[in-house]
């Protein structure tokens, strides 16, 4: 019962709270960001898509660690939960800078991920931190084509989206180091299909 309301604690805080990070926003220093207005609106869509990855990655993060009976596991993934806490604040803050507003959708992606979280956890450890593998190295790819779209002179949103790159890949090589397992390529293509469904969305929704 206790892991349960902590489960619907996380849930709350992320959905509702202003998260909190543990680490100062990454910044470029003396390179000011100076955007028109229609680079300013296409940088907000890319950082409101890495809000939603955030709020995805909160979500299956608490369900692994909810689903897991191995004691130093489920400290694994809720420390990782409270790292990614940090990309969380820094892209809240980023799309409030940016003038815009997080994803209208975010119950939505937060309730998807969680139940994918549940489903990888029941398949065994070994086969949730290969959830984790693939899913930080998708992710990884995915902030690199942020970066090659941001406009140029964003350096704000770049030196976020850098520092969560670098932390991703962290995470990856951890989970994978705790003896995450491959996963099949069909379940592999399956993620990045409902990842190109959600970023597509995130970016208007």
């Amino acid at each position: 019962m206790d892991r349960l309301l902590g489960a619907a604690d996380s849930a709350l805080k992320t959905l509702f709270a202003k998260p909190r990070a543990a680490r100062a926003c990454p910044v470029v220093p003396a390179d000011d960001t100076r955007l028109r207005p229609e680079e300013r609106r296409h940088a907000a869509a890319l950082m409101r898509v890495n809000h939603v990855g955030e709020v995805c990655a909160q979500a299956l993060y608490t369900a692994q660690a909810l689903s897991t009976r191995d004691p130093v596991l489920r400290t694994h993934f809720e420390r990782a939960a409270e790292e990614e806490t940090d990309h969380l604040a820094w892209t809240a803050e980023r799309l409030a800078e940016l003038e815009d507003r997080p994803s209208l959708l975010n119950p939505l992606w937060y309730a998807g991920a969680f139940g994918l979280g549940l489903l990888a956890g029941r398949l065994g450890d070994r086969i949730s931190l290969g959830f984790v593998v693939e899913t930080e190295k998708q992710v990884e790819a995915h902030l690199q084509g942020h970066l090659d779209r941001l406009p140029a002179s964003d350096h704000a949103s770049r030196a976020i989206v850098a520092q969560m790159k670098d932390d991703e890949a962290v995470h990856a090589a951890q989970a994978l180091d705790a003896g995450g397992v491959e996963l099949p390529a069909p379940v592999k293509g399956l993620m990045r299909l409902a990842a190109k469904v959600m970023t597509t969305t995130a970016h208007y929704v």
